[in-house]
C-alpha cells in the first residue's frame, strides 16, 4: 500500500553522487507499507504500532515502511531508533536497504539476543533470508522508553555493510555481499513496535525507483 506521508524525497533525473547530509523526514513524500494500519508517520517520525498483517513471499520480516520515489547505491544513513516492544531475544528492529522488490532485499536486524535467525545483516534473494555473517557474542539493549543512535554504513564498490549501534567508532555488525547494488531504504521490524526519527543521509548515490505501483500490491 502507498501512503502520502510528512517525508522528503531526493527526486533526480538521472544518477547522481551527493556528500552533503540531507533529511529524509523533511516534507512531503511517499511511503510504500506493507500494512498502512500498522504504521503511523507524524511528526518527522515513522512510527510502527502494531504487528503488521503481511504474509511475504519468502521468510522475512513483515513490517517494512519503504521509502518512494529513489534508490540508492552506495550511502551512510543515520537515524535515531526506539524499540517499544516487549523484551525478548528478538526483540528487534530492522532498517531496509537495496530493496528491488519483496523478493530481493537486504536488511539489518537489531536484536537482544544474537543467533543465526537474529541480530545480523540478512538478503532476501528469491528465497528465505539468510544471514550474511556468522552470528555474534552479543546483540543491543534496547532498554526502554530510549533513543538510540545508529548508522548504517553501504560501500557497493567494497561489497561493505556496517552497522553502529550508539558507539560510532566500532561497528556492532560488519558483513561483506555485492548480489544487489541499487535499491529503495525504508524502516521497519520482523514482528515488533518502534520508532523512528530524524533519519539523515549523506556520502550517496541516487537514481529515480521505479514509479509504477507499491511492491507489497498483491497481483
Amino acid at each position: 500500500m502507498r501512503l502520502l506521508a510528512a517525508a522528503a524525497l531526493l527526486g533526480a533525473a538521472a544518477c547522481s553522487s551527493t556528500q552533503r547530509p540531507v533529511a529524509l523526514l523533511g516534507g512531503p513524500a511517499r511511503f510504500d507499507l506493507t500494512d498502512a494500519d500498522a504504521f503511523r508517520i507524524h511528526g518527522g517520525q515513522v512510527e510502527l504500532v502494531a504487528e503488521a498483517d503481511y504474509a511475504p513471499p519468502h521468510r522475512s520480516p513483515r513490517a517494512i515502511a519503504l521509502l518512494d520515489g529513489t534508490e540508492y547505491r552506495s550511502f551512510t544513513l543515520d537515524v535515531e531508533m526506539m524499540q517499544t516492544g516487549r523484551e525478548y531475544g528478538h526483540r528487534d528492529l530492522c532498517l531496509f536497504f537495496g530493496f528491488e522488490s519483496a523478493e530481493r532485499f537486504y536488511y539489518v536486524h537489531l536484536a537482544t539476543a544474537p543467533d543465526p535467525r537474529a541480530h545480523n545483516v540478512f538478503l532476501v534473494d528469491a528465497a528465505a533470508r539468510r544471514n550474511l555473517i556468522p552470528a555474534r557474542e552479543q546483540g543491543v539493549d534496547w532498554g526502554q522508553e530510549e533513543w538510540h543512535r545508529v548508522r548504517l554504513v553501504r560501500d557497493v564498490d567494497a561489497g561493505a555493510v556496517r552497522v553502529y549501534f550508539d558507539d560510532m567508532l566500532v561497528p556492532v555488525l560488519e558483513a561483506e555481499d555485492r548480489t544487489i547494488e541499487w535499491g529503495r531504504i525504508g524502516f521497519g521490524s520482523f514482528d515488533d513496535t518502534g520508532r523512528f526519527k530524524d533519519p539523515v543521509l549523506s556520502s550517496y548515490e541516487s537514481r529515480p525507483s521505479d514509479p509504477w505501483g507499491s511492491p507489497f500490491d498483491a497481483d
